[in-house]
C-alpha cells in the first residue's frame, strides 16, 4: 500500500508517480501539494492501493443558507458544479459573490475565500454572515481567525498557505486575475484543495501570466459581459470619450521631451512595443544612466498628457452639466485627485486617505450628502457604490481591466437611470495611444 502525506505545501510519497520526483534530503517522492488531485487519479488508474493522509480539512459549520441565484448566476453554478474547479466571468455588480457562496453552500465543505484588499476581506466577511448564517474566520487586517469558512487577502494567504493548505478542501479566488503573480502562485500550488473557483470581470492579464490560471484553478467556464445584462440585472450605459487638446506651454514641452526620449532610445536600440519591451527597459533603466534619463522623460511628458490643464477645465464643465447626478472621478495618481478636490471642493479618497475618514467619505456619499467624489486607483476593485450614475475618467494606465473595473462602479441597476462612462483623453499624445490600445478590447 502507498501513503501519501502532506508537508508545507507538498505531497510526500514512498511510491513514484509522473507528477513527483525523487528528494535527496527526504528520501521520498514530491509534489506541490495542488497535484493532488492528479496524483491520487494516477494511483487509482493504476490499481495501487492509498493510504491517504493528505487533507486534514476544518469542520464545516452549520449554516443557514438564504441566496436566492439569479437565472446567469445558477447556469453559472451548475457549470461549475460539473468539475468543480474553473473561472467564472462576469461584470461587476452581476453577483459573483452569491455565487460562490451558494457553492459553498452545495458543497459544505471546509472553504477559504482569497480577496486582494481588506475592503474586500471585509464585504466578503459580511456576505458569509448575511447570506450563510454563520460568522466566518478572518486573516489580514489585524484578524488571525481560521474557521471552517475563512476570508483571508492575497497577502496573508501567501504567508501562511504551507500551514493551512491542508484545511480547506475549497478555495475561492476573487479578483483572479491577481493570484499568476509570481508569489500568490504559491497559494494554489501549496494546496492540495481538490475544489478551485476563480471569480474575475477580467481574467486577462498585460503581462500574459493569466495563461497559468488554467493550470493553478481552471478553464473559463462561464462568461456573460455587461451588454447582455445591462437593462434588466445591470443599468442601461454609454461609453462616451471626449478628446481634449494640451495647452500650447503643455504641448511644447510635451514634444521636446518626446523627442529627448526618442532620440536616446534610438542610440540605444530601444523599442518600446509591447509591456514586456517596457519592462525590459525599466530594468535597463537601473543600469544605465542613459536609459534612466529617458524614463524620466517618458515619465514626466505622460504625466503632461494625462493630466493635462485642459482636462481639468473640460471636467468643470462636465461637473455643471451633470450637476444633478451622483458622480465618481477617477485619475491616475493622487497628485490630480488631490489637485481636483482643492479645486472644486470635492471629498478624496487615495490610499494616504485614514480608514476613518475614507468610511465617512463612502457613508456620506452613499446617502447623497456628497454628490462628487474623486479618488485615485484605490476605487478600481472591491467598493461597492450602489448609485452613482457618472463615472469620469480623468486619467488611466490604459489597460482594459482598469476600465471594465471603473465602469462596474456604476452599474448596478438604478430605477429610471442610464448609468454613463466619460473618459478624457488629451489628443496627440500617449494618453491618447493608451486610450485607443484598450478600445480594441472594451
Amino acid at each position: 500500500m502507498v501513503r501519501i502525506s502532506y508537508y508545507k505545501g507538498l505531497i510526500v510519497s514512498d511510491t513514484y508517480t509522473p507528477q513527483m520526483k525523487y528528494d535527496e534530503k527526504m528520501k521520498k517522492y514530491i509534489s506541490l501539494a495542488y497535484k493532488y488531485k492528479e496524483i491520487i487519479d494516477y494511483f487509482k488508474e493504476s490499481g495501487i492501493s492509498v493510504k491517504d493522509s493528505v487533507l486534514d480539512p476544518l469542520p464545516f459549520p452549520i449554516i443557514n443558507d438564504r441566496i436566492k441565484l439569479r437565472t446567469y448566476q445558477e447556469k453559472a453554478l451548475s457549470l461549475w458544479l460539473k468539475v468543480k474547479r474553473g473561472i467564472i466571468v462576469l461584470p461587476t455588480g452581476a453577483g459573483k459573490t452569491h455565487i460562490a457562496l451558494k457553492a459553498i453552500s452545495n458543497l459544505k465543505s471546509s472553504s477559504l475565500i482569497i480577496v486582494p484588499t481588506i475592503d474586500l476581506l471585509e464585504q466578503w466577511y459580511r456576505a458569509v454572515i448575511k447570506e450563510l448564517s454563520v460568522t466566518p474566520g478572518r486573516i489580514g487586517g489585524g484578524y488571525d481567525e481560521v474557521h471552517g469558512i475563512t476570508v483571508t487577502t492575497y497577502d496573508s494567504a501567501y504567508s501562511k498557505i504551507d500551514e493551512l493548505g491542508d484545511k480547506f478542501l475549497f478555495l475561492i479566488f476573487d479578483e483572479v486575475h491577481h493570484l499568476p503573480s509570481e508569489g500568490y502562485m504559491e497559494i494554489a500550488q501549496l494546496s492540495p484543495a481538490p475544489y478551485r473557483m476563480g471569480l474575475t470581470a477580467t481574467p486577462e492579464r498585460e503581462d500574459g501570466r493569466h495563461t497559468f490560471l488554467l493550470d493553478l484553478v481552471g478553464p473559463v467556464i462561464y462568461k456573460i459581459n455587461p451588454e447582455t445584462l445591462s437593462g434588466k440585472y445591470l443599468a442601461e450605459y454609454d461609453v462616451e470619450r471626449i478628446y481634449v487638446n494640451l495647452e500650447e506651454d503643455e504641448e511644447i514641452r510635451y514634444k521636446e521631451m518626446r523627442r529627448k526620449m526618442k532620440e536616446i532610445l534610438n542610440r540605444l536600440n530601444i523599442e518600446l512595443k509591447s509591456i514586456n519591451d517596457f519592462k525590459r527597459f525599466l530594468y535597463y533603466a537601473g543600469k544605465n544612466k542613459e536609459a534612466r534619463e529617458a524614463l524620466q522623460l517618458w515619465y514626466e511628458s505622460t504625466n503632461i498628457a494625462i493630466n493635462s490643464n485642459s482636462k481639468i477645465k473640460k471636467l468643470k464643465e462636465l461637473l455643471n452639466l451633470y450637476k444633478d447626478n451622483k458622480i465618481i472621478i477617477f485619475t491616475r495618481d493622487t497628485t490630480m485627485a488631490y489637485r481636483i478636490s482643492k479645486e472644486f471642493l470635492i471629498p478624496v479618497v487615495t490610499y494616504k486617505t485614514p480608514k476613518d475618514e475614507r468610511k465617512e467619505i463612502m457613508d456620506n456619499f452613499r446617502n447623497s450628502k456628497y454628490r462628487v467624489i474623486v479618488a485615485s486607483n484605490v476605487f478600481d476593485e472591491g467598493v461597492d457604490i450602489p448609485d452613482a450614475s457618472i463615472a469620469i475618467i480623468v486619467g488611466g494606465y490604459g489597460t482594459r481591466r482598469q476600465f471594465i473595473q471603473r465602469l462596474g462602479r456604476i452599474l448596478r441597476v438604478k430605477e429610471g437611470k442610464r448609468a454613463k462612462l466619460i473618459e478624457i483623453v488629451t489628443k496627440g499624445t500617449s494618453d491618447y495611444s493608451l486610450s485607443l490600445r484598450r478600445r480594441k478590447g472594451v
